[in-house]
């Protein structure tokens, strides 16, 4: 087994877009780096070593150690091998960044049972399992009496935060995600755990499609849609900085970084005893219009 001081990551979903931008971007930072990826297609079919390994040349390439795996990580023995080849190779793991995804979008009325039950496993059991392997790991840790500094980084989207037509399951497992993360965050913090999630935007093959008359960047130009610019704010997290930064969910994309807001308790009316169907009648309406409008998938509020 090699040692090593440098910070230990595992990146799910990373042999392609932001999962393999991440793990450029650690490698940078010095960080060694667990690439996982299942080589599979937009839908999750299918699988392939080439995407992972390929991952790990290129971060050897900038100097950095890297590892590949190719676990299911929605399975419980599948993370929990994903956790262990880490600790083979270097006796630790710092940082967990949750990435892996697919999409078999389809409106509500034409969505099978299949296409739900795919992309809620790979999203949300696939967050899940790496999260409750590397908390234990980390908990025993911390009840041995080792200071932990440990890190989960979630992925959600806001298709789940603010909604977005056409997803309705990618859009419940990513909502699902970021309710994760703050229970999470609320459960771990005690041993020395924070886990914290971004919604990125970004030009990956997950997303081209979806817009194809978005403009074109020139060649030599900024790119506000590279996952590379996503990055950064998953390093942060992970880096000294954001030890104390816990239950939160960053929008990201471009140029732009923003802290989400979950759900709040707006207009309220209260009274002793139940209310009557006449009485709401006239109170709700008025609350609702007082109230709010749900945030855009950009996550603007629309205007009236």
């Amino acid at each position: 087994m090699a040692s090593t001081d440098r910070q230990v990551v595992i990146i799910t979903g990373a042999g392609r877009g932001l999962g393999r931008a991440h793990a450029l971007e650690f490698a940078r930072r010095g960080a060694a780096v667990v690439v996982n990826d299942l080589g599979a297609g937009l839908d999750g079919t299918g699988k392939a070593e080439d995407p992972a390994q390929q991952v790990v040349e290129e971060v050897r390439a900038l100097g950095g150690e890297a590892i590949a795996n190719g676990s299911d990580i929605s399975d419980p023995e599948g993370a929990q091998k994903l956790l262990q080849d880490a600790l083979n190779e270097w006796g630790r793991v710092d940082v967990l960044v949750n990435n892996a995804g697919i999409l078999r979008d389809r409106m509500l009325v034409n969505m099978s049972i299949d296409e739900w039950d795919a992309v809620v496993k790979v999203h949300l059991r696939g967050t899940f399992a790496p999260m409750s392997v590397a908390a234990q790991h980390w908990r025993e840790l911390s009840k041995s009496g080792e200071d932990v500094d440990a890190r989960i980084i979630n992925t959600t989207s806001s298709s789940g935060i603010y909604g977005n037509p056409g997803q309705i399951n990618y859009g419940a497992a990513k909502a699902g995600i970021a309710a994760m993360t703050v229970i999470a965050a609320q459960e771990l913090r005690r041993y020395g755990i924070t886990v914290n999630a971004i919604a990125p935007a970004a030009l990956t093959r997950m997303t081209e499609n979806l817009n194809p008359n978005r403009p074109q960047v020139a060649e030599g130009e900024w790119n506000p849609g590279a996952p590379e610019n996503v990055s950064p704010v998953v390093a942060w997290l992970a880096s000294p900085s954001a030890r104390e930064v816990t239950g939160r969910v960053f929008n990201v994309r471009g140029g732009h970084v923003s802290v989400a807001e979950g759900w709040v308790a707006g207009p309220t009316e209260e009274k002793d005893g139940p209310w009557t169907v006449d009485e709401l009648d006239v109170v709700l309406p008025a609350m609702i219009a007082e109230a709010r409008a749900n945030s855009l998938t950009s996550g603007k509020t629309p205007e009236r």
